[in-house]
């Protein structure tokens, strides 16, 4: 019986790599791992298009791959997180899950809904999340209290609080500000089956009734939420512009990189119509 546990054995790694661009060499060290999320990250958008399309968010390795790499979609956190955590496993990595409340500033006590993950490195142990979205991380940080790191012209920062909580911060113009609290134990792709059917079903959920659609540059940040495309830079200024119901197929395609089918992008049209 394998001791896999994020299924590596099943990814084909080559397609993945190609995806994300990654070209060259790989070892179980610090410059592959930085070198594959930072090209994760770039290639990969941020993308809730599943939900809203009315279709059940898959988390399994063959779909996964199916989705990202073959038909080069995008996803949210437990689907890129958990192919990330599959292809390095499979490249030698030890690969650990995490479970975080978001934060993004706010003071109310939100459940742990979000997925990340700790990975064993040239002796350290790091934080590694390329399904955040917009102010995700660009590289690893990390783990470990007080770690700050500029990342493209980004800033974050891991704290610690009580009872072996981290949080993840970010420094932005007026100062820094929580993303989100990671808790102690290690979380399994068994918790996450029931994270992502919170997420993908619940009414309370913050990606059941619109788009979200972001992806993170070094030195710019786009998001989709709604019927609004912002723009924003590391000095804080932005840009904002509303999206019509007949641009956003081409929006989704030149500023995201998403394809959809003709059928795909009807049925996001009427339901974006709906929503906005």
């Amino acid at each position: 019986m394998s001791n896999s546990i994020w299924c590596g054995e099943e990814l084909d790694l080559d397609a993945y790599l190609a995806r994300i661009g990654f070209e060259g060499t790989f070892r179980p060290d610090l410059e592959t791992l930085r070198a594959v999320h930072r090209s994760h990250v770039a290639a990969i958008p941020f993308e809730n298009l599943e939900v809203i399309l009315g279709r059940p968010v898959l988390l399994d390795i063959k779909a996964l791959q199916d989705k990202m790499v073959t038909r080069r979609r995008g996803g949210y956190c437990y689907e890129q997180n958990s192919l990330l955590a599959a292809a390095l496993e499979r490249m030698g990595f030890s690969v650990s899950g995490l479970g975080a409340r978001v934060r993004a500033s706010s003071e109310t006590l939100r459940p742990v809904t979000h997925m990340a993950l700790s990975v064993e490195a040239d002796s350290e142990e790091w934080l590694c999340d390329v399904g955040f979205g917009g102010e995700g991380l660009m590289e690893p940080l990390p783990l470990r209290d007080g770690a700050e790191a500029g990342q493209g012209e980004w800033r974050f920062g891991m704290g610690r609080e009580e009872k072996g909580v981290r949080v993840l911060r970010t420094l932005r113009s007026d100062g820094w500000a929580d993303l989100y609290a990671i808790g102690p134990e290690d979380r399994f792709p068994v918790d996450y089956v029931l994270m992502n059917h919170f997420t993908s079903t619940h009414p309370r959920s913050p990606f059941v009734s619109r788009p979200v659609v972001q992806q993170a540059q070094p030195a710019l940040r786009r998001t989709l939420v709604g019927s609004m495309l912002t723009n924003v830079r590391p000095d804080g200024s932005m840009e904002q512009r509303k999206v019509g119901e007949g641009e956003l197929t081409e929006v989704l395609r030149s500023e995201f990189r998403i394809e959809l089918d003709e059928r795909e992008a009807a049925t996001l049209a009427r339901v974006y119509s709906c929503g906005t």
